[in-house]
């Protein structure tokens, strides 16, 4: 039989996708009534999340704007509503799939896990992090990004999220997106201290509160089906490092380092610690290498040798060895692009730095994924 006018209305509102949790509504559970009077008034009931729900508006206008498209119709009204704590905790199980509340990453997960590390601060290690997990998005892939950095977090801020607050749904958490990467970072926690739009006050945690943030992060967050997560760690061998690599043993940790040698040595132990915690490291990026001069030469600032010294003493008594992935050039727009919250590899992509962030990218994107010990959730009939 054909289709009436409601049926079509109804079709095409699947079509409309909730922007933080990146489903269509009607999966969701959003769309209450809808009727179509002969004269072709359609009327629509929406039921958002939450009160105050941040997409209001763009789910209102996307419902309109389905809705008018459909042949026949020549007025929509848009009848918005919340859903009650019954419909929310409803939707909650529905996304868990009817799991309790438990790590989304678990060993049978088939996302793949890159800890990213460093041995000290200041190596770049979380604008190597953002740059690469928005290249791996603009491949068409779903990523996240824990901002594991609780005392140092800065992700937020080089992805242009500064300010922007989770919506929390009943007990769990969506994050926020910037550039097609979900965001979870305690910076999105912490109240401004008053004397900037960047400045939040100090964390001061011991290890206990930190391993339940981190715990949290990973239980409550919802990030929904992710290629590859990305974890931003703090630099060193300290409590969260270990926490995550409790929680998340199966973990792939690509260790970052500048090409000065006393760097070097001291990124070595951050490989050491994720091995004795069960986790594999998979490579090593040489960040700050040589800046290119007007006349073609190169400044090594920082020295040289660095990274390719990192990847020797790791792949020491290995089976395979531990490559450098990249070795990125200091860049002027890699650096203004951190502080303007506008990532090189989108701004910028003919860029040195670009190009090196981009290949990298290319392999982690295209590696092989072992499926042994992996449940798949097949069953034989």
């Amino acid at each position: 039989m054909p289709m009436t006018l409601t049926d079509q209305v109804r079709s095409a509102l699947g079509r409309v996708i909730d922007p933080e949790i990146r489903k269509p509504i009607d999966e969701l559970d959003m769309i209450g009534s809808v009727s179509v009077t002969d004269a072709g008034a359609a009327t629509i009931g929406v039921k958002l999340t939450i009160v105050g729900c941040p997409a209001a508006d763009t789910i209102e206008r996307d419902v309109r704007e389905a809705a008018a498209a459909v042949a026949g119709v020549t007025d929509v009204v848009v009848d918005v509503t919340v859903m009650t704590r019954e419909e929310r905790t409803a939707l909650t199980e529905k996304l868990r799939g009817g799991r309790s509340r438990e790590l989304q990453f678990g060993p049978d997960s088939l996302t793949r896990i890159y800890a990213i590390t460093s041995g000290k601060g200041g190596v770049g290690k979380s604008t190597v992090t953002a740059n690469l997990a928005v290249a791996l998005a603009a491949r068409g892939l779903s990523v996240g990004i824990v901002d594991a950095d609780v005392f140092g977090f800065s992700i937020p801020g080089i992805l242009g999220l500064d300010g922007a607050r989770p919506t929390k749904v009943g007990e769990m958490i969506l994050p926020p997106i910037g550039y097609g990467v979900k965001v979870i970072s305690i910076g999105m926690f912490v109240p401004s201290t008053g004397s900037g739009q960047t400045a939040s006050k100090a964390v001061s945690w011991r290890g206990p509160m930190l391993h339940r943030t981190i715990q949290q992060f990973l239980t409550d967050v919802y990030f929904g089906d992710l290629d590859v997560l990305l974890l931003d760690l703090p630099p060193g061998t300290g409590d969260v490092a270990i926490s995550l690599g409790q929680l998340l043993p199966q973990a792939e940790v690509i260790v970052v380092t500048t090409p000065q040698p006393a760097a070097a040595e001291v990124a070595e132990r951050s490989g050491v610690v994720a091995r004795q915690t069960g986790q594999k490291v998979i490579g090593v990026i040489e960040n700050m290498a040589g800046l290119v001069q007007a006349d073609g030469s190169v400044l090594e600032l920082f020295g040289t040798g660095g990274g390719a010294e990192v990847a020797s003493r790791l792949s020491a008594d290995q089976e395979q060895p531990v490559p450098m992935l990249a070795s990125i050039p200091l860049s002027v727009g890699l650096r203004e692009g951190g502080d303007a919250g506008v990532p090189i590899v989108l701004s910028q992509p003919a860029d040195a730095a670009s190009v090196a962030i981009a290949a990298v990218a290319e392999q982690l994107a295209t590696r092989g994924r072992g499926l042994a010990g992996r449940k798949l959730g097949l069953r034989v009939s």
